[in-house]
């Protein structure tokens, strides 16, 4: 099998580990807690980063009016079966097709990781924005508009007197690594295709 080929199914397959490793990761830091509270979003669901993080964190975002983090998400029914199926077309593109259908499947993976951080900001934002009017503690700004409480999509960010950091985890680099190896196996492919043209004349 040409090293090519090799390259884009190992690349499709790394796209199984976010059946194994957590995607992403919010944390949040503050005085009040000696320990960081971080929640680990996985494909299927969210998580404690430590021991009843998330319960911490939906004690905390009650105060404020935030709502709880959800223990089921429309999100959870949809990605696992749209991550099998890009894994075994990954496959079948490394197996069969033309090395032009590895930039194609890139470009569907890109397209639909686009979307699921779209949805990822808008669910951010929802929550970071829609606040309980009634809630126990109310922070505005210096007009006297309600602030909002929304973490970065990438990065760090000061919100109050925590720090919130939003950065991918082992699945998330791996997925990323996936998607890269398309790459590389089409540029080797052209490289392969050119030393066979040449070993023919």
């Amino acid at each position: 099998m040409k090293k090519s080929k090799l390259i884009m199914m190992l690349g499709s397959l790394l796209l199984v580990s976010l059946f194994i490793f957590p995607l992403w990761n919010i944390t949040l830091e503050a005085p009040q807690y000696p320990e960081p509270l971080g929640m680990d979003i996985w494909i299927t669901k969210i998580a404690d980063h430590n021991p009843n993080d998330v319960k911490n964190i939906n004690l905390m975002n009650h105060y404020v009016g935030m709502r709880e983090i959800p223990e089921h998400m429309k999100e959870f029914d949809i990605f696992p079966p749209v991550v099998m199926a890009m894994a075994i077309l990954g496959l079948l593109i490394g197996w069969k097709a033309k090395p032009k259908f590895y930039l194609a499947w890139f470009v569907l993976m890109s397209v639909l990781g686009i979307a699921g951080m779209y949805d990822f900001y808008q669910w951010e934002y929802d929550y970071g924005h829609n606040l309980n009017p009634k809630a126990a503690i109310k922070f505005v700004d210096e007009v006297g508009k309600p602030m909002a409480y929304q973490p970065p999509l990438f990065g760090t960010k000061t919100i109050l007197n925590f720090t919130a950091h939003s950065y991918p985890m082992v699945g998330g680099y791996l997925l990323f690594l996936g998607m890269f190896s398309s790459i590389v196996a089409y540029y080797i492919s052209r490289k392969e295709d050119r030393d066979d043209a040449l070993g023919g004349s």
